[in-house]
């Protein structure tokens, strides 16, 4: 059984006249493009270590298989905006899981799609813990509620955004990288 020991977090940008050559860009933007990536659903799994990106590439090898939630948006429209965001809620009992949400999202600035992705994955998890709150306030209200029942540790967003470019293919990422022991 595989159950992830460590996290960390990158984000990247990448532009091409090719569709495929943009995403490349963007994982090495991210410090990713060496590896075999699958991508996994949204759970940030119990007493996982948050690491910090540089320590998390220094630990990847070249074609490694690793897993990825991603976040991943692109655009061949000049001038368009978009956006790639991971949501990260942290419960306060480390032994407990957590959520991390993918947004991708065209129009949207990197703060907005951040808070979003934030939003997001607190909402998931203080309604599997049983926070109760009124969803429909604003989140910097609802951040309070979720924060103040103790039951939530931490959240926090990792975001990417880019303006498209006449001729070229820009696409952006967001990932939480989970490694084994």
């Amino acid at each position: 059984m595989f159950v992830p020991k460590r996290i960390f977090f990158t984000k990247g940008v990448g532009r091409h006249r090719d569709y495929l050559q943009s995403f490349e860009l963007a994982l090495r933007d991210a410090d990713l493009e060496q590896q075999n990536l699958v991508t996994v659903s949204s759970i940030y799994p119990p007493n996982c270590k948050r690491i910090s990106k540089k320590l998390g590439t220094e630990i990847l090898q070249p074609g490694q298989i690793a897993f990825v939630v991603m976040a991943r948006n692109a655009t061949n429209e000049a001038n368009r905006l978009i956006a790639s965001s991971i949501g990260v809620a942290i419960p306060g009992d480390g032994s407990t899981y957590g959520y991390l949400s993918e947004h991708h999202p065209f129009g949207e600035t990197q703060r907005v799609a951040g808070d979003y992705a934030e939003d997001l994955a607190a909402t998931m998890l203080a309604t599997t813990l049983g926070v109760e709150f009124n969803p429909d306030t604003a989140w910097d209200e609802r951040e309070q509620v979720f924060k103040a029942s103790g039951k939530i540790f931490k959240t926090f967003n990792v975001t990417q955004s880019a303006e498209g470019k006449l001729n070229m293919w820009t696409t952006v990422i967001s990932c939480a990288v989970l490694l084994p022991d």
